[in-house]
């Protein structure tokens, strides 16, 4: 009955809000690039900027945050890196299996799953992991993509100075240090609270449809050993890291975890599609990560449930 009450209020709304958009982009003809560049652009940092800026998060907090998350994906392009190369794999398989290994879907799908499981302390932390994976995957995942076609990516790097989240982050942290960020309930706070808050529902139907206009059974035979590192070990390098930081808020804590173990981003898709080339089996590498992230989802379901339960209980953390 625990699963079952944390499945129906923690993932049941994400999941039906993304059904709606898989059978909306079943259904019609609908492109996300337009709702891409608007929650990019105007939602997320709005969302991003509110979030920290509002945050009862210490500072401390804050840093041991930004420090786990760069030691989380470093290990998992580490262990990635490895697993590929053990079992043969090589470019451009290899750097989108690395891609899609160590980057997790911590926005359009984390940040609502930890608002749901762990309120508004589970939201500041999910927004901030993504903040640093931004700058992360615009930088380490250029590169990455690059590698497996071959190109230098400095071009791409570039667009980190580019992403608005990233000067969202530091307008925010720069106004709390300031002592100038206006009350909670002024007329410019509740403004971005409503825009930063319409994200959340238009990320998880943006996550649909594009999961509906995946090709599964190209590349599905290709996608096991990605899930196994996805689903099973991203969550243990998770707890491994939040056990050595040691974080003050065992909240803080358990939503990292619970970040870690969200299924494969759809970014690298974009990465791969830009700066990759080459095929898997006869089919193009950019359909082997949307299988991932197709199947990483669907697996998600259950194993964020169960893992929700472990960390509530305090068996992980």
């Amino acid at each position: 009955m625990a699963l079952l009450s944390i499945f129906a209020t923690a993932i049941l709304p994400i999941v039906t809000v993304g059904a709606v958009g898989f059978v909306l982009g079943r259904a019609t003809d609908v492109e996300t690039d337009s709702m891409n560049t608007v929650v990019v652009y105007v939602l997320a940092p709005a969302l991003v900027f509110h979030s920290l800026a509002t945050t009862s998060l210490a500072r401390s907090t804050l840093v041991e945050v930004a420090v786990a998350v760069t030691a989380y994906h470093l290990v998992m392009i580490l262990l990635a890196e490895g697993a590929g190369r053990l079992f043969g794999e090589r470019d451009p398989l290899l750097s989108a299996l690395v891609l899609v290994a160590a980057f997790p879907n911590s926005g359009n799908y984390g940040i609502p799953v930890s608002n749901f499981a762990f309120g508004a302390t589970g939201r500041s932390t999910a927004v901030l992991f993504l903040s640093v994976q931004s700058v992360l995957i615009y930088t380490l995942g250029v590169y990455i993509a690059s590698r497996g076609g071959g190109n230098s990516g400095l071009e791409g790097v570039k667009r980190v100075f580019k992403i608005p989240l990233v000067y969202a982050v530091v307008a925010a942290l720069l106004a709390r240090w300031a002592g100038v960020v206006p009350p909670a309930g002024s007329t410019a706070m509740e403004t971005l609270k409503l825009v930063g808050d319409s994200s959340i529902p238009l990320m998880l139907l943006i996550l649909g449809v594009q999961l509906a206009k995946t090709d599964v059974g190209s590349t599905l035979s290709e996608v096991g050993v990605v899930t196994v590192l996805k689903m099973a070990a991203a969550p243990a390098v998770g707890v491994a890291i939040a056990l050595v930081v040691g974080f003050a808020d065992p909240t803080v804590g358990r939503t990292f975890v619970l970040e870690c173990a969200m299924p494969a981003a759809v970014t690298p898709l974009i990465l791969v599609g830009e700066f990759a080339e080459g095929d898997v089996s006869g089919v193009p590498v950019a359909e082997f990560v949307s299988t991932a992230v197709f199947v990483t989802t669907l697996v998600s379901v259950p194993t964020l449930t169960l893992t929700i339960a472990l960390l509530e209980s305090g068996v992980l953390l």
